[in-house]
């Protein structure tokens, strides 16, 4: 067995270890609104640190997470340092350079450093299309020096593809990725290997369900804590716990094989993926520590055999639905608190709807684009029940070409925008009956349709799909939509 975990360079000049230390449990651990002593709690980060496990990764909403890490941070002032990556997760709104700057000068001073070695973008709706100019800002403070890579989480594969495409230097993706929850293993993988974007991976043991212990056991009835809460709802969505309890057999197997636990098992089969750079374990920061254990992951490999056994498990379950991180922003809501919706309804949407003058039942909204006023039209009206969407480019903010040239990111851009339009009008994407597409290229065709389909996949309208030839600008694709609200 290995001293001390592997380890692997992220971006230049930031080495990690491939077991990160996650800080969520400090928020669950202080949820009754005990704080944790902060040196305390950095003495048992220390112990980690001098144990080689000395990535560490926590968000600005993980309780005192920031400064329980910061005041490690401040122990090692000369030389090699911990890592730290934290998240910044702010309500969808404007999101200009003052308060991009404002939200990474805040974990900045709470982690008491100068640059934040990784700091992770959280986007609750991709409606609201300022995450981009958020990601645009933070770019900028990587180029000043205050962060030193930039990653995303909960980002799927069309919106890292989206933000690839129009020049954000994203370096991770941090992503739920376990033998429960496989999803981050399809699309999402293939475009990190294609783009060098590195995944890290959390829920990997599914807050403690994939362990040993839970063999044979009968179905928890009653969960204390947050994470086990959130993972249950995962296993419960794969098949429950008969189809979990045949991946714990098929993991305990391997781990017998191989002298090993079911969580370095689960653990081993997440790194092994070439697109996974590493996994984060929770750490309960003196309750539970297994760091001994886990450095078992790096002395054995899983053959082929082994990996038969497990798909055979994994045939008797139901693949988690969607794309990674649609856990937050849509049904069936896999996640601490269940059910978003209230918080997501909550979220202003970037348009606002307004009466026609002088037409009873007619509403509109517009865009803010400068061609409207100039042409005379508006992004979407409503007719009594039905709601017509004008043609849709992927116009970003008063006039700016997102993702120029590349056609399959404009359309993920432009649907988003036809969602948040219809949605301002009091419908949704599942009320749209019709979609017209044009392209500048019938070549393009392919990567177009693939993102109509991941959109427009169970909703199946009636669609169009045409070469229109030059479109005005660098758009290579329009749309337009049509939906009958019931």
């Amino acid at each position: 067995m290995p001293a001390t975990p592997d380890r692997i360079a992220l971006a230049e000049n930031l080495s990690i270890s491939r077991l990160v230390c996650g800080l969520w449990q400090v928020a669950d651990l202080e949820k009754d609104g005990t704080l944790l002593v902060p040196e305390r709690g950095a003495d048992a980060l220390d112990a980690y640190a001098r144990a080689g496990f000395d990535t560490f990764d926590m968000a600005d909403h993980y309780g005192s997470a920031e400064l329980i890490t910061g005041r490690l941070l401040a122990r090692y002032p000369h030389g090699r340092r911990p890592t730290a990556f934290t998240k910044w997760c702010p309500e969808p709104g404007p999101m200009t350079a003052d308060i991009v700057r404002r939200g990474v000068q805040e974990r900045l001073d709470r982690l008491g450093v100068d640059k934040v070695d990784l700091l992770q973008f959280h986007w609750w709706t991709f409606e609201h299309p300022a995450w981009l100019d958020a990601l645009h800002e933070m770019a900028q403070l990587n180029e000043e020096g205050l962060i030193g890579a930039i990653g995303v989480t909960n980002f799927d594969a069309a919106h890292l593809a989206l933000a690839l495409a129009d020049g954000v230097p994203v370096a991770t993706n941090q992503v739920s990725f376990s033998l429960v929850d496989r999803r981050a293993a399809g699309a999402l993988s293939d475009l990190c290997q294609a783009k060098g974007v590195k995944l890290l991976a959390y829920g990997t043991l599914c807050g403690g369900f994939l362990a040993d212990k839970w063999l044979g056991q009968p179905e928890p009835t009653a969960i204390a804590d947050w994470s086990r809460s959130k993972y249950k709802r995962f296993i419960d969505t794969a098949g429950g716990w008969d189809a979990f309890q045949g991946i714990l057999r098929a993991a305990a197997a391997i781990g017998q094989r191989h002298g090993v636990s079911v969580s370095n098992v689960a653990t081993r089969w997440v790194l092994d993926h070439d697109a996974a750079s590493a996994t984060i374990v929770g750490a309960r920061l003196g309750e539970s520590e297994h760091r001994a254990d886990n450095l078992k992951v790096f002395g054995f490999s899983l053959d082929a055999e082994d990996r038969a056994a497990l798909d055979a498990a994994f045939a008797a379950t139901k693949p988690i639905p969607g794309d990674c991180g649609d856990e937050y922003r849509k049904p069936p809501y896999l996640t601490a608190s269940g059910d978003l919706s209230h918080h997501l309804d909550a979220i202003p949407s970037i348009y606002s709807a307004e009466p026609v003058p002088g037409r009873l039942g007619r509403s509109r909204v517009s865009s803010g684009s400068v061609w409207e006023p100039i042409a005379g039209y508006s992004r979407a009206v409503r007719v009594k029940d039905t709601i017509r969407v004008s043609g849709t480019t992927a116009t970003h903010a008063a006039d700016r070409c997102v993702a120029p040239g590349d056609a399959g990111a404009q359309t993920t851009y432009i649907l988003d925008k036809i969602a948040a339009s219809i949605h301002a009008l009091g419908g949704s994407l599942e009320d749209v009956v019709r979609t017209r597409i044009y392209l500048r290229d019938a070549a393009q065709w392919e990567q177009v349709s693939r993102a109509h389909g991941r959109v427009f996949g169970d909703i199946k309208p009636a669609n169009t799909l045409v070469e229109a030839g030059d479109l005005i600008g660098d758009y290579e694709v329009e749309i337009e939509a049509e939906a009958v609200v019931d």
